[in-house]
């Protein structure tokens, strides 16, 4: 790995920005001693276990508790009925029942939850919870959301949210067209740690939760108006956390287990094996791409049409925004001077789907790279010079009439990407097996490779979007320890493995000039700093310590009469009291959608380009990764491998969802809810991956840095797919591939071409409902 970069050098500190660090909590992680949510203990303690529906749609008829509470050793079966304050809860709206008290809309809706002295007696008495259900015909297909007799999951129709993008003139004739319909499956977010959390009732009356969650303060907007408690008397602190990639952003069991305790008066814990929690978190929404691409003869995109559509399953989860995403992010990287987009979301009675990494992008990145090819291949231009000719800079302006205002290499990007060495060909006989299509499984020789090349490129929005006022606090106290000076830093910013208490860390020991740095609990006794989402931790807690630490060195400055340079000065001398402050940063301001989808929606932006070399066995299907190429904009590189290794962990998701990752769906149930069925690439699945990082300052922003979690992940489906085209000269516009794909068992995905929209006006009106999480009923309305 090399940066690539426009940073003139500076002084660093060791250990500061742009060193290559160690993770801070790499050595517990790896010897073991590090505390997930799961190693939650509390004396006294009792055991959650959830009753589930079997069923996508039903009415609630009864519920009898009687036999569960029978059992010796249960202390609690709550419904719906023992849920004190509101209802329901949301992250954009509030439309999820905490307990279904009405009906079930999907399959592992929870119904009831218990308490119990063990987990096995918790277990056996949610399962002896009786529910009387009333069937109803589920609505399991997207397109059939949008037809009138359609059932209504909600009583107010399918449809979640439109959006309606206009620009340019979108009826420009262009030279030469390609269209093409294309498909991407429900992934699930699969993170190594299940969701757990502990749950301890307080003398005020009030509860402490201990869970793995990515914002701890939106949880507990929810969590209060559930039990109708203030905000204050729910206290939420973070347990250890074994990934997210969006599945924590949504209430998992955190209300259930506040619930629990309240009612029993002891602490609860609850915990879900594999199986609950596929059927606890969210999952990536699947999508349906109708796209046209206009160009010159010399390869000048002239106009865009894009019609996609969500499934968002049964609940709103953050639908709205990932549409609101996906639909500008449509038309690609490139200068479209003429676009008409229109994206939908909508209910219908599959499991609910959420925020996951690349929130929106990586479906519409499969539909756009794919575009690009089959122009490149009509117009006889080498893929990379069309994406090079079309690439967005500085200066241009997107679909959403926004004009890209920050940095934007993407020209350079595809000039280091095309530079990179590729791998030569391997001769197909005489291999060690695991090195043939299907590795250990031995089932090839050779017989049938085909190479092929293919590529991705594409790019997402950093942090909140549409007129959001985020922010995010942070404090920095400075101390005088045993062998010099201290700084502590508190947060509510979320690690979930990602690496973001080092590069916190980083940044402190740049600000302050000294190498001890420790944390305080992450909890709600600070004031929020946001969701561990949108690629925007690094930006925006980052930028609260910078100030924090900056705010430090003022006050020391003050005291002392003089400024003070903390790499000129020696801190141990000037410190005297301890000095505490605290930062809130802000970004700069966006705005909504107008009538047209034009506006100032996104904060900023990052790009990422992959290339991805393969071989596939033609007679079996099967497909091997030989490498892959990654070019991805850093911004500047806080920690330079850190990056790399979230290169390396997004695009192995990327290639997940490309060849082997999707949820199946029998009747709206999880048909494979375990990792036994559900695959997920493994060590012998991911190839030798060579990055290159670009560093080109994002302006008014600490350091120039942008988000990089997510880019990858975009780009990489995207990428091996069109390898794999290349190597079988076959459609397959369906992600995952199959072998079925391969061999010809299963024929190209088809829709009719065009379905129809919702009518107008363009803006889905949606019922009130109280207690919005986020804050975001602008998104729900396309006002800001």
């Amino acid at each position: 790995m090399s940066v690539i970069s426009t940073v003139p050098a500076t002084e660093r500190v060791a250990g500061g920005v742009g060193d290559s660090v160690p993770r801070i909590d790499g050595i517990p992680k790896a010897v073991g001693t590090f505390a997930y949510a799961s190693d939650l203990w509390a004396d006294g303690m009792l055991y959650g276990a959830t009753t589930r529906s079997p069923h996508a749609s039903a009415r609630v008829v009864s519920v009898d508790t009687g036999p569960a509470l029978a059992l010796p050793g249960v202390h609690a079966v709550l419904t719906a009925a023992d849920v004190p304050g509101k209802p329901t809860f949301g992250l954009e709206f509030a439309d999820e029942p905490a307990l279904a008290f009405d009906r079930v809309r999907y399959a592992g809706e929870p119904v009831a939850v218990v308490a119990a002295d063990d987990p096995e007696l918790a277990r056996r008495a949610a399962g002896l919870v009786v529910v009387d259900y009333e069937l109803l015909p589920p609505l399991l297909d997207m397109t059939e959301a949008l037809s009138p007799g359609a059932p209504k999951v909600h009583q107010f129709g399918n449809v979640l949210r439109h959006v309606h993008i206009c620009h340019g003139d979108p009826d420009a004739g262009a030279e030469v067209w390609v269209e093409g319909y294309y498909e991407t499956a429900m992934q699930d977010n699969a993170p190594l740690g299940p969701e757990g959390g502990l749950a301890v009732p307080a003398p005020d009356g009030g509860v402490d939760l201990q869970v793995n969650t990515q914002w701890l303060h939106v949880d507990r907007q929810q969590i209060a108006a559930c039990l109708r408690l203030p905000e204050e008397q729910v206290r939420i602190t973070l347990a250890g956390m074994g990934g997210a990639f969006g599945a924590r952003e949504d209430i998992h069991l955190q209300i259930h287990a506040c619930l629990l305790a309240l009612a029993t008066g002891r602490p609860v814990k609850l915990e879900y094996g594999r199986e609950e929690s596929f059927r606890g978190h969210r999952h990536r929404h699947p999508s349906r791409l109708w796209l046209r691409h206009g160009a010159t003869r010399d390869g000048r995109l002239v106009s865009v049409h894009a019609r996609l559509l969500l499934d968002g399953g049964a609940y709103s989860s953050s639908s709205p925004a990932v549409l609101g995403n996906a639909s500008t992010l449509a038309a690609g990287p490139y200068e479209v001077p003429n676009a008409l987009i229109d994206g939908t979301v909508v209910y219908t009675n599959n499991p609910p789907c959420g925020a996951m990494r690349g929130f929106g992008a990586p479906q519409v990145c499969f539909g756009h790279e794919a575009q690009l090819d089959k122009l490149a291949a009509a117009l006889q231009i080498d893929p990379l010079e069309l994406r090079r000719r079309n690439a967005l800079r500085t200066g241009s302006v997107l679909p959403t009439g926004q004009v890209i205002r920050g940095s934007a290499p993407m020209s350079e990007m595809i000039d280091v990407l095309a530079a990179m060495p590729v791998p030569a060909a391997e001769p197909a006989a005489g291999r060690d097996p695991m090195r043939y299509p299907g590795g250990a499984g031995n089932v090839s020789r050779g017989e049938c490779l085909r190479r092929g090349i293919g590529y991705g490129i594409g790019f997402k929005n950093v942090a909140y979007s549409e007129g959001f006022d985020d922010s995010a606090q942070a404090s920095v106290r400075l101390s005088q320890g045993p062998d010099g000076p201290v700084a502590q830093i508190q947060t509510a910013a979320v690690e979930c493995g990602q690496g973001l208490l080092t590069v916190l860390t980083q940044i402190a020991r740049t600000e302050l000039g000294l190498r001890e740095v420790t944390f305080r609990s992450h909890d709600t006794t600070i004031g929020s700093a946001g969701s561990t989402s949108a690629s925007r931790q690094t930006m925006m807690a980052g930028g609260a310590v910078q100030q924090a630490c900056r705010a430090v060195i003022a006050e020391l400055s003050r005291r002392a009469g003089r400024p003070i340079d903390p790499r000129q000065d020696d801190l141990a001398d000037l410190l005297g009291q301890p000095v505490e402050r605290t930062e809130v940063y802000h970004h700069r301001r966006t705005t909504g959608f107008d009538a047209d989808g034009q506006g100032d929606i996104h904060v900023s932006f990052v790009f990422g380009a992959e290339r991805a070399i393969v071989e596939v066995d033609t007679e079996l299907g099967l497909v091997r990764v030989v490498q892959i190429d990654a070019v991805q904009d850093v911004g500047l590189a806080i920690n330079p491998a850190a990056v790399a290794g979230q290169i390396e962990g997004g695009t192995a998701m990327g290639l997940g969802l490309a060849v082997m990752e999707e949820i199946r769906l029998t009747g709206g149930r999880i048909a494979n809810a375990s990792f036994t069925d559900y695959l997920i690439p493994t060590i012998l699945d991911v190839p030798p991956i060579s990055s290159e990082l670009v560093e080109d300052p994002e302006p008014g922003v600490p350091y120039g840095v942008k988000g990089i979690g997510e880019s990858a992940t975009i780009v990489a489906t995207a990428a091996v797919v069109a390898a794999i085209r290349d190597a079988t000269g076959m459609e397959l516009n369906r992600a995952p591939v199959r072998p079925d794909d391969i061999v010809g068992l299963r024929a190209a995905a088809t829709a009719a071409q065009w379905p129809p929209n919702p009518d107008p006006p363009w803006q889905v009106p949606v019922p009130e409902v109280a207690g919005l999480g986020m804050g975001q009923q602008q998104l729900m309305t396309g006002t800001s």
